[in-house]
């Protein structure tokens, strides 16, 4: 079979013998809800991110957590939530869960990350918080916006969905000094359990109210009613809560994947390296590198036509597809969409680095099942495509 004949994935996951194993495990203690698995999860990925003043609470997926996250915060009607356009809905559509409203700005064009200025010209009376999103894997600049939100008591909430194991200025995304983060373990993330994510704080209340939402407002968690060797049938609901649990079945594949997420990382940095080496002569603007010394997740490697390129993204699409490999694109800016554009009157003209960034991205496969043999078939096709 030629490699044409075959189809490379955009994404897949790297699931070993340990996960494996530790998931039989779950299923044979018949504890498969949320129970000693998660528990275990969250201390692993507190002692992770290195700082025991942070709680670690296991949720079934990032967006889970940054509702939580907003509901503990007292965002409601009223009250507004500046984001970046360039990033997947659930970032966003968690504030109007909250009858709050969004404000979306444009993207610094040379991270793709929510630009600090275009965020303080958007802060009204109304403003609550602000959502950074650390795009592909490479940190915001929480230096400017944490000095542009913290003087206005503006809360602020990282979408962390790409960045495990991120850093910025030698500080692991997770332990900065903001309100929350929240990080993703879907099926193409860095780290996964299939469905799930995690919320991170070391705000006692915010973390407290997220374990309480997250199981139907329930004053106990089931693992700790059906554990106690006394009866303990009794519990409150005191509030409206929601379904975010994690099970431990996931629970039990994330203990092994954060034990591989460091290597898993390196892996991934390897192959943007080489792609960065292989499209350096090309006409497109290859992915921004972290700042010295940090760590980038590598969640995706994003390219860019630059303007001299005349084949369209589109096309670019086409070709690489018609090569058998699997490519995407993040992301079609919320300023597109029918619901964000009626709902807030948006013009693709207020938000030009994002909406030009769009037009001519593509983001190639990236994952540490890739052999160099992939990486190099991924290369050739780019070239090939551009005229090489």
């Amino acid at each position: 079979m030629s490699t044409r004949d075959s189809f490379l994935p955009f994404a897949l996951p790297e699931i070993g013998e340990e996960e494996i194993a530790e998931v039989v495990d779950a299923l044979r203690s018949g504890w498969v809800t949320t129970g000693p698995k998660v528990r275990k999860f969250e201390e692993a990925f507190t002692a992770f991110l290195g700082d025991s003043s942070l709680q670690s609470i296991a949720i079934n997926s990032a967006t889970a957590g940054l509702h939580l996250a907003l509901e503990a915060l007292g965002i409601g009607p009223g009250d507004e939530v500046i984001t970046t356009t360039h990033t997947f809905t659930a970032t966003a559509e968690v504030v109007r869960y909250l009858g709050a409203d969004v404000r979306l700005v444009d993207v610094d064009p040379a991270t793709m990350c929510i630009c600090p200025r275009a965020f303080e010209a958007a802060i009204t009376p109304n403003t609550r918080c602000v959502i950074p999103v650390h795009y592909a894997g490479r940190a915001a600049d929480m230096d400017e916006i944490l000095a542009i939100a913290k003087p206005r008591g503006i809360k602020v909430v990282e979408d962390a969905a790409h960045a495990l194991p991120t850093t910025y200025k030698g500080k692991t995304i997770g332990t900065l000094d903001t309100d929350a983060t929240v990080f993703s373990f879907y099926a193409n993330k860095t780290i996964t359990t299939g469905e799930g994510g995690m919320l991170v704080t070391r705000d006692p209340a915010l973390a407290n109210r997220a374990r309480v939402m997250r199981l139907h407002g329930i004053s106990r968690d089931a693992f700790d009613r059906f554990t106690a060797k006394t009866p303990s049938w009794y519990y409150e609901i005191v509030a409206p809560g929601f379904k975010y649990n994690l099970t431990d079945i996931a629970g039990a594949l994330g203990l092994h994947q954060l034990k591989r997420a460091k290597p898993f990382q390196e892996r991934r940095a390897e192959i943007a390296a080489a792609y960065d080496a292989a499209f350096a002569d090309l006409p497109v603007i290859r992915p921004p590198a972290p700042l010295a010394g940090d760590v980038h997740a590598w969640h995706l490697y994003v390219l860019r036509l630059d303007d001299k390129t005349e084949i369209t993204r589109d096309a670019m699409i086409e070709l690489l597809f018609a090569e058998g490999i699997g490519c995407s694109v993040h992301y079609i800016p919320l300023h597109l969409h029918p619901y964000w554009q009626e709902r807030y009157q948006l013009r693709a003209e207020d938000f030009p680095h994002s909406q030009k960034a769009y037009e001519r991205m593509f983001s190639l496969p990236i994952y540490t099942r890739m052999t160099d043999a992939d990486v190099q078939r991924v290369v050739t096709a780019v070239r090939r495509a551009l005229g090489d």
